[in-house]
């Protein structure tokens, strides 16, 4: 097989580490070239952040590089190997179906970043698959990823996205594309059950090693490291959906394949953020059983970590006995430092900077007052920001009017709102913080604007049958300012209508 061309990217030094690695852990090949790439987007603030000049590279030069018909000289292309459970049932081989890890590059932080294709084309591992994308979902990964990011929620991130000049046949012909994201790294769960299961312990602790030093660098120093590095992914799981149950995103595929050891949102399939706070809420059509339900997130986040830590045990220790009871003692703790990270989150969006016994109760309080009323999850956090002590128009009694008005609007019993009001201004009276800073805490913590599934659904219909991409470049600058009140984009913070509502998302693939 003839290789794609390679040319020189001003800049971009390609710095690759995972292909030094056995060649069990991958397969080495170029992306399938595609008939006329178009740039659709570039994300020239990140490609700054990787070192990348633009210089003299015109959109079709880029298109050229993110389309995989030229690759960048320096990149060592490979798709890698890993296996999983897929909603409870485990899958030995599954791998890069539809993906090219295109290298590595140092970023401007001193950071090793992995720059991935997705949608370039078969691979050893695509099976029956035609390694292809379809435009809407690569514009829902460009936009979930970079709004996670906005957020501050750890996320790969998207630096470009490109048509193909293709179809692809997803019960229907569609606009084929590629988005290329960037990584902490793409090893996952499901990379170190790729080698348990063929009982092959020497590449599973080459890869804990690897791991170490990429991700976890002063584990290896402990007495007990590979014990310590179940402890320190499970920790950055916690911290990760803890951020998720904050905004209200539902991830929709939890499976151990699409769980990131470096401790990153990754896979933007069937991904949803909640209108109507609803603990039981399922949007992934996939998703039959609510496995992956809002409130079940946690439970599924443990459960993975169990998987992980069934892998590491010949490593923690030749004791079977002690190294299973090393290892239960990490996934039973980690309830508690999900609660942990929970509760600070949720303090933070309730403007409280002090731990109160009673936040917990309070908190959950809130929270089903919201569900029996149906209020939006993001917007009634937002308008609870507009009421709390210290806002710059508190002192303005039409304003106070107002803004209570608000709120109490969204509910159908506003008493229930108005008798949970008084005892979270009770609490807020014992916090030592002053008025400004509950509520720049508050505004801080509790968007106004997420990737609402409406607003998503419409950008794709425009995209895909008129090639209209405004709505995506509208949204997106929307969403790259999150937590600020932008003048004249009042409509994208709104909660969609009935008329409007997604009950369903799709992965893809």
């Amino acid at each position: 097989m003839s290789r794609t061309p390679r040319s020189p990217i001003p800049g971009w030094a390609f710095s690759n580490s995972y292909g030094a690695l056995p060649e069990k852990f991958f397969a080495r090949l170029d992306p399938v070239p595609v008939a006329s790439p178009r740039l659709i987007k570039f994300n020239e603030e990140l490609a700054a952040s990787l070192g990348l000049e633009r210089g003299a590279l015109d959109d079709a030069a880029l298109a050229a590089v993110f389309s995989g018909n030229l690759v960048p000289q320096g990149a060592d292309p490979i798709a890698l190997a890993y296996a999983g459970h897929q909603f409870g049932q485990f899958v030995p081989q599954l791998g890069d179906g539809r993906a090219i890890l295109l290298g590595e590059v140092i970023d401007r932080s001193g950071v090793r970043r992995d720059v991935q294709f997705k949608g370039s084309g078969r691979t050893p591992y695509s099976r029956s698959g035609d390694g292809r994308a379809a435009l809407g979902p690569v514009l829902r990964e460009y936009l979930v990823s970079e709004s996670m990011h906005a957020l501050g929620i750890a996320s790969t991130r998207s630096l470009a996205a490109v048509t193909t000049g293709e179809q692809v046949i997803r019960g229907m012909r569609l606009p084929g594309a590629i988005v290329t994201r960037i990584a902490a790294s793409h090893v996952r769960v499901g990379t170190f059950e790729y080698f348990a299961a063929r009982a092959d312990h020497d590449s599973v602790k080459i890869l804990a090693d690897y791991v170490i030093d990429r991700h976890y660098q002063g584990v290896e120093s402990a007495q007990h490291p590979y014990l310590e590095l179940l402890r320190a992914v499970a920790q950055r799981q916690a911290a990760l959906v803890a951020s998720w149950m904050q905004v209200g995103f539902i991830h929709g595929v939890m499976n151990t394949d699409n769980t990131s050891i470096s401790g990153e949102t990754i896979d933007f399939g069937p991904c949803a953020f909640m209108d109507a706070y609803d603990p039981s809420a399922v949007f992934s059509s996939i998703d039959t059983g609510g496995r992956y339900a809002y409130s079940n997130q946690p439970a599924a986040a443990q459960w993975n970590l169990a998987r992980f830590a069934e892998t590491l045990l010949p490593l923690i220790d030749a004791d079977v006995n002690r190294a299973v009871e090393a290892a239960t003692e990490v996934i039973s703790a980690f309830p508690q430092r999900f609660e942990e990270h929970w509760l600070s989150g949720m303090r933070r969006k309730l403007g409280l900077a002090t731990e109160d016994p009673g936040d917990g109760a309070l908190i959950r309080a809130w929270l089903d007052v919201m569900h029996r009323n149906e209020c939006d999850f993001t917007q009634t956090f937002r308008a609870l920001s507009d009421v709390a002590p210290g806002v710059p128009s508190a002192d303005a009694p039409a304003a106070v009017a107002l803004a209570g008005s608000k709120i109490r609007s969204l509910f159908a019993r506003p008493d229930e709102f108005r008798a949970w009001e008084i005892e979270w201004r009770a609490r807020l009276a014992r916090e030592p913080q002053n008025r400004g800073d509950i509520a720049r805490t508050m505004r801080a913590a509790n968007p106004a604007f997420i990737p609402r599934n409406h607003r998503i659904e419409q950008l794709i219909v425009a995209a895909v049958e008129q090639a209209d991409f405004i709505p995506f470049e509208q949204m997106l600058e929307v969403l790259s300012r999150p937590y600020e009140d932008q003048p004249g984009f009042e409509s994208f913070a709104e909660p969609p209508q009935a008329s409007e509502r997604v009950l369903q998302t799709f992965c893809g693939t």
